[in-house]
């Protein structure tokens, strides 16, 4: 029966089952990406979504709440520094799930979760980066003597391109012989 049965206990402990999904939420807030699986990664998204929605306010009572989940003071300032200005506009389903497959040792399910804004393949709303090109006036070069010996070396090319043709040509000569 599953009377009162409100989230995935995971077949854990209560103290377990939180080091596990703290552990977790430090390492999705780290590395912005991880694989687990399926059952794991929707603890997780449970677990983590309010506390993502926490940091999008930087104030003291927000850090200490958030330090009593993640337990780590490396994630919280990767949180706090990093992901929230990210999130900020966001006004939920700040992470994904991806199901990638089976796993070849047990058959599990597994998926990789990861943070929405930190994918550059899935957000579309992405500000596309300008390149800069460099003309190839800028590139060229400045000194007389350099100047000398890029104007000698198409001259060496063609005479190099001369010879080879010249030689592919005997060869062809020979092989009719």
């Amino acid at each position: 029966m599953r009377h009162g049965k409100k989230f995935n206990h995971l077949s854990r402990t209560a103290s377990h089952r939180s080091a596990l999904l703290s552990n977790m939420a430090c390492s999705l807030i780290e590395h912005k990406r991880i694989n687990t699986t399926v059952a794991k990664a929707k603890a997780l998204r449970v677990y983590v979504e309010p506390i993502l929605t926490k940091a999008k306010e930087d104030t003291t009572h927000n850090r200490r709440t958030v330090f009593s989940y993640l337990q780590s003071k490396e994630a919280v300032t990767e949180l706090f520094r990093t992901v929230a200005p990210k999130i900020a506009e966001r006004n939920g389903g700040y992470t994904r799930i991806i199901k990638t497959g089976f796993r070849p040792g047990d058959a599990a399910d597994t998926a990789m979760i990861e943070l929405v804004d930190f994918n550059e393949l899935y957000n579309p709303n992405a500000e596309e980066k300008k390149t800069t090109r460099r003309s190839r006036r800028a590139a060229a070069p400045k000194t007389e003597a350099v100047a000398a010996e890029v104007k000698e070396a198409p001259a060496k090319e063609e005479a190099k391109s001369e010879e080879t043709t010249g030689e592919a040509a005997e060869s062809s000569d020979n092989k009719t012989d």
